[in-house]
């Protein structure tokens, strides 16, 4: 059935709905028989998928291939041992992917719409997804409209469907009954699913949801991210290919080097006459050793463990109220130097609270905090109700209480108003009910007032509320106790001084007017108003935030504060939190040299959402990596701009979400200085794990590599190999992704964007540890080699483990993290450890071909491995010396 050319009546009869929506069991009932509002998903998660996408990769074919081989020329144990360490590799590797796009997909998850529904005849925030036929839904300006459905109520609605029509321009919606059949583009009385609200507001009953809405049919995937990889990721992978490479050669050269110098020994044993040698067997044994080799050392990994330190590490956001919707993003944190914030609700509560009213030529105080509608007047002057009246009217918001806590639904400061006329005995809803809005102009940015028509006493009044200088703009007269006058310049000068006196007390301060209307036309309806009043709120700045803004000064990232409040306000909030720098209003920034100007203003007062765009693109010229707060419409350019989006999670518009990097679940400015000092963590936790992973490859294909070029027998067999690859690869190497961040982490400046992770000092680390590491390991196989071949192998097999093993702490330290700081690494370390002593003194060590090794073998071991301690120390003391003495010799040249 088609909605679009029925008349209501048939609308709400077809869908057995009212006025009123349906009952929360009759939307229960609904949901069974129609299922979710839901598009059907692409690719959803399959646990299969990921477990055999294990084995899509070069490096496994060919240890399959080596599998194969062994099984051809009958080495029934190699076969055995690879393909058991194959899957327990893949099963590893499931687990840790597994566990990553789940945490992606319960991001998305949170990251869903919502919609205000009418249920029990109540309005109610819920799910999108559980909305169905027959509901019906409030359209606010800037949401994404959930499902389609025929439209009840507009005023100014408009609409953009480029998602389903193509057509870039605003559509703008109409209350009309139609009788032909139109095309999707020409139905301006439905709304439908994944377009976006543009301006004004409506109501609406819904008509079809999920794969049934013209969205589904088409089967978009509007509201799927795509999967998308990090530069970080990127970099790794190209990384991952070059050394992979690299490692296939060396590992080539390995056994053309190893079976030319078995084929010497052979001929040798051939003209010495000595039987027993089977040539086919040693050329086996190399080309295996050389393939595990390349197993081992390949760090085909590196990928997924940042991946999976990524969403780890979004996951701890989560928690701390930042939930990142984009993975690049963590990489931004971390490199962040400006941080352009938004005042009201996210450096401030949001909660505002009438204090000081302006009417009848006093000023008169207001008792009481929060929206607690309990608190006395100073004074009762003739027009006050008059004014209170005003805010009531012209209002959107809701005051409900729940649990016994009174709490707004709507703008918190249309809900300031609420508060204080209830305070005086007015209630706003039965004043709606008396005085019902006939029509109205919304608010708009641009024109910073709302006006709203009522039937009053049988007259037609236009209600104004606004800025105060632009209400004065438009008032020719004003209300002084009950009389109406002119208003003379004079006048306006005192209720300018008035306003700026609130405003320097912190206070937001509206202007209230009114026009009796005859025949005017809604052009003229906010022209030769009589002024009536100011209304003063505060809204507190957050104690927490003070101490995130000193943090983030330490951390090198300047605080810049935009807001649509005036000057004085402005000025008193950011000087209280600690903000820094000139404080400039909108007029002043379009007559200024921004990009001289910009790296001194702290402070930007009554722009508008368009002016975000030029404070962004200013800051970015000069270099800085900006991130940028929004709520609104007007914000989706600036936030898609910036390089870190950052939307309100409770105050922010659908179009805001989406355009963003991040959202703030709490809408606080504390929780985008936890992103930064959790995204800085993770980066580190990266760089850990590469260091980490790099220089123990190098010091396993030193190892095997040195030995062949020596003309020493195999340091190591191709078990040993694939098992040390699984112990250090595999839980020691993730447990590192959730390392605790370094204490002083935000005592740091920001990381440079475009500087590469392999600086010099990074890449001598990597080789220099690789070089002690096979050193040592080929020190102690070569003391043993000549007495007992096996027992010199499970040597070096077992040195190399634990100098990885070394090597974690190495690393950490370089980061002044405690020993047992991370629990997980610590049980990671101690299960491996405990794995190597069953292969080395069980049964399994037949398989292994190890021996069981005596104390004075282990003392041997821990010396040695501990060398890696004291060169590490000798390294860091070089290296702080050469900064000290480079800054000595730059103090002297200056």
């Amino acid at each position: 059935m088609d909605y679009y050319n029925k008349k209501l009546s048939e609308v709400y009869k077809a869908l057995d709905s009212s006025e009123k929506g349906l009952t929360s069991s009759e939307a229960q009932k609904r949901l069974e028989q129609y299922g979710f509002n839901i598009l059907k998903e692409k690719d959803k998660i399959s646990p299969i998928k990921i477990f055999f996408s294990q084995f899509i990769d070069p490096v496994i074919w060919v240890l399959l291939g080596a599998l194969v081989v062994s099984g051809l020329v009958g080495e029934t144990k190699d076969v055995y041992l690879i393909g058991i360490i194959l899957i327990i590799n893949a099963i590893l590797g499931f687990i840790q992917e597994y566990r990553a796009e789940k945490a992606i997909e319960a991001l998305k998850k949170m990251a869903s719409l919502k919609a205000v529904v009418l249920r029990d005849g109540k309005e109610t925030e819920i799910d999108a997804s559980n909305l169905v036929p027959g509901d019906i839904i409030v359209l606010r300006e800037g949401e994404k409209i959930p499902a389609d459905a025929r439209l009840l109520q507009v005023t100014s609605l408009q609409t953009q469907e480029a998602a389903l029509t193509g057509e870039s321009l605003p559509i703008k919606k109409e209350m009309t009954d139609y009788e032909t059949e139109l095309s999707i583009g020409d139905r301006k009385n439905m709304v439908f699913s994944g377009t976006v609200i543009t301006a004004g507001k409506g109501r609406a009953i819904i008509v079809k949801t999920g794969m049934q809405t013209e969205i589904g049919k088409i089967a978009e995937m509007i509201q799927q991210a795509e999967k998308e990889m990090t530069p970080l990721q990127k970099k790794l992978e190209e990384l991952s290919k070059m050394l992979g490479i690299l490692t296939l050669v060396i590992c080539a050269v390995v056994f053309i080097v190893g079976v030319l110098r078995n084929q010497a020994v052979i001929e040798l044993v051939r003209r010495l006459n000595i039987p027993g040698l089977v040539q086919n067997k040693e050329v086996l044994e190399m080309f295996i050793t050389a393939v595990s080799l390349a197993v081992a050392a390949i760090p085909e990994g590196l990928p997924v463990v940042v991946t999976i330190s990524l969403a780890l590490g979004v996951q701890r956001m989560v928690k701390r109220h930042a939930l990142i919707r984009k993975l690049p993003s963590v990489e931004t944190l971390g490199c962040t130097t400006v941080i352009c914030s938004d005042k009201t609700g996210t450096l401030t509560h949001n909660e505002m609270t009438i204090k000081k009213i302006f009417v009848d030529n006093e000023i008169i105080t207001v008792e009481g905090s929060g929206y607690e509608p309990v608190g006395s007047f100073s004074n009762h002057t003739k027009d006050l109700e008059l004014l209170l009246r005003i805010g009531a009217l012209n209002n959107d918001a809701k005051l409900e209480k729940n649990d016994e806590e009174h709490r707004i639904i709507g703008d918190p400061t249309e809900g300031a108003l609420i508060v204080s006329a209830a305070k005086a005995g007015l209630n706003s809803q039965i004043l709606q009910n008396k005085h019902k809005r006939t029509d109205e102009i919304p608010f708009d940015s641009k024109r910073k007032m709302m006006t709203t028509i009522h039937h009053v006493h049988g007259k037609k009044i236009a209600y104004v509320k606004g800025a105060p200088d632009l209400i004065l703009e438009k008032c020719s007269k004003i209300l002084n106790q009950g009389k109406i006058e002119k208003l003379t310049s004079a006048k306006k000068k005192k209720i300018i001084e008035i306003n700026e006196d609130f405003a320097s007390d912190a206070l937001r301060v509206l202007g209230f007017a009114y026009k009796e209307l005859k025949n005017e036309k809604k052009q003229d309806w906010e022209k030769n108003l009589v002024f009536v009043g100011l209304q003063g709120m505060i809204d507190p700045p957050r104690k927490e935030v003070k101490d995130s803004i000193a943090k983030c000064k330490t951390a090198g990232i300047k605080v810049i504060m935009i807001t649509g409040d005036f000057k004085g306000t402005a000025i008193a909030i950011a000087r209280e939190l600690g903000i820094e720098g000139r404080a400039i209003t909108g007029e002043e920034l379009h007559k200024i040299d921004l990009d001289r100007e910009v790296d001194n203003i702290g402070i930007y007062a009554r722009v508008n959402p368009e002016d975000k765009m030029k404070i962004v693109e200013a800051l970015k010229r000069k270099g800085h990596i900006v991130a940028m707060t929004g709520d609104g419409v007007n914000d989706a350019p600036a936030l898609k701009r910036s390089d870190l989006g950052i939307a309100m999670g409770i105050a922010g518009t659908d179009v805001a979400k989406e355009a963003s990097d991040m959202i703030l679940t709490d809408d606080n400015f504390t929780s985008i200085v936890n992103a930064v000092e959790e995204g800085r963590g993770i980066y580190d936790n990266i760089l850990k794990f590469v260091q980490y992973l790099l220089s123990s490859n190098v010091g396993e294909i030193l190892v095997i590599f040195m030995a062949i070029i020596f003309g020493w027998p195999v340091p190591l067999i191709p078990a040993q190999i694939l098992w040390m690859n699984l112990l250090t690869d595999g839980l020691p190497a993730v447990a590192l992704g959730i390392d605790p961040a370094e204490k002083n982490i935000m005592e740091k400046k920001p990381r440079e964007a475009n500087k590469s992770m392999f600086n010099p000092d990074f890449t001598f680390a990597i080789f220099f540890t690789g070089i002690i590491i096979a050193s040592g390991t080929l020190f102690l196989f070569n003391l043993n080699k000549g007495t007992d071949l096996l027992k010199a192998q499970t040597i070096a097999f077992t040195t190399l483990v634990c100098f990885q093993f070394v090597r974690i702490y190495v690393v950490r330290s370089d980061y002044n993290l405690g020993l047992f700081s991370n629990k997980w690494l610590v049980g990671a370390v101690g299960l491996s450890l405990l794995l190597q002593l069953t292969v080395i003194y069980t049964p399994m060590n037949k398989w292994f071909e190890t021996v069981p090794l005596s104390l004075m073998d282990w003392v041997y071991i821990v010396v040695v491995c501990s060398s890696i301690l004291v060169f590490s120390f000798v390294f860091r003391l070089i290296k702080k010396t050469g900064k000290r003495t480079g800054m000595e010799t730059k103090i002297q040249i200056q």
